[in-house]
């Protein structure tokens, strides 16, 4: 098998040992009150540092930014001091970190929002679910979003200063550049689609029309900290959470154009990973290739195999792995020696203490559990 997964890769100011990611995971386990990251956290990542970057799980930009338990933000001095703890012991070991920036838009509940409504472009339904603690007896569900409030524009102003913001805080606290979330459902991402965006202004209607929203946040977020420190991330084939739209690959395309033009440091496709989730056709990520010249990120369903050969193939530069990291904290390692994978417990996903998050050995560590 040839190592294009362990090619040294420049990328803006940083130089990355190699092509392996650790993929953005919601793991909820920030101190409360105040979803503030922590020690914990800051273990968590710093096991996981031999990647050449780690992009952190999802972090609110705002209280209206929020829509399940326990995530962490990045509006608070308490919340920027909590995640120094998290780049300090990342930077030690040597790592590259970016913070992803969240807005959910309508996946979200009521119990974050003093009307009892979340935000979106339209007052359409996800017919989705998000998880959420409920107060009383301190256990963690899923429960069913309910139907959100259409913004107006000088909200939608207020939430592109708030992604200024949170990046700049995001240097503040340490952080290598940031990673905006423009995937999955979320915020921008329910801008681009008809399905979930029927407002007829400005930052509706039209396909240029619809990118304006993440053309704007993305500008912002590069003029205030660079664009060679910002990233995005995209899913044009994922359709839950009543997404699909017949037109959405024009308009990632027509918003490629737009980001290589601001010059981001890459584009991170976010691909389905459940058994019969849609295929990303080839012709796509050619056409990818053709508009933005920059570094593209993919992460998915991949194993070590499928990693190395999007890069050889050129349709890539790097793989962001989220479930075997779950488990292998030194995935790169085991990738590069041909060792077993450990695989990860889904009842510890969410919420909870370091079982099942912070506890996973290493492979030397595993065998010696073991008396091997």
């Amino acid at each position: 098998m040839t190592k294009e997964l362990f090619k040294p890769l420049t990328m803006g100011p940083l130089n990355l040992p190699n092509r392996i990611a650790v993929a953005p995971m919601t793991r909820a386990r920030t101190t409360q009150p105040g979803d503030i990251p922590n020690a914990m956290m800051a273990e968590y990542y710093a096991q996981r540092a031999s990647a050449g970057l780690i992009i952190t799980e999802a972090t609110q930009i705002s209280n209206q930014g929020k829509g399940y338990s326990f995530t962490p933000g990045i509006f608070t001095p308490d919340q920027i001091e909590g995640w120094k703890l998290v780049t300090d012991a990342v930077h030690k070991v040597g790592g590259h970190i970016f913070l992803q920036l969240w807005h959910v838009g309508r996946m979200s509940h009521e119990s974050f929002h003093t009307d009892g409504k979340p935000v979106a472009p339209s007052a359409l339904s996800p017919d989705a679910q998000v998880w959420i603690v409920d107060p009383e007896t301190g256990e963690g569900g899923m429960v069913d979003c309910p139907v959100p409030r259409a913004l107006s524009k000088a909200e939608i102003t207020d939430i592109i200063q708030d992604f200024r913001q949170g990046a700049a805080n995001a240097i503040a606290a340490g952080f290598d550049g940031v990673e905006i979330h423009g995937a999955n459902g979320y915020l921008i991402d329910e801008f681009l689609r008809r399905s979930s965006n029927q407002r007829t202004d400005d930052y509706g209607g039209s396909q240029e029309n619809r990118i304006r929203f993440l053309r704007e946040v993305t500008k912002a977020v590069a003029d205030e900290i660079g664009a060679d420190k910002t990233g995005i991330r995209l899913s044009p084939y994922i359709t839950q959470r009543n997404m699909a739209d017949d037109e959405i690959i024009e308009v990632i395309l027509k918003a490629a154009e737009a980001l290589n033009d601001i010059g981001i440091a890459y584009v991170h496709l976010s691909e389905a990973d459940w058994d019969d989730a849609p295929i990303v056709p080839e012709q796509f990520r050619h056409d990818l290739r053709k508009v933005y010249s920059g570094t593209i990120i993919v992460a998915g369903k991949y194993t070590q195999e499928r990693g190395e050969k999007i890069i050889s193939d050129g349709l890539a530069d790097i793989v962001a792995y989220g479930r075997p990291f779950i488990a292998n904290p030194d995935l790169p390692r085991r990738f590069s020696e041909s060792l077993p994978l450990a695989d990860f417990d889904p009842a510890n996903l969410f919420g909870g203490t370091a079982v099942g998050y912070s506890d996973y050995p290493d492979h030397d560590d595993a065998l010696e559990i073991a008396g091997e």
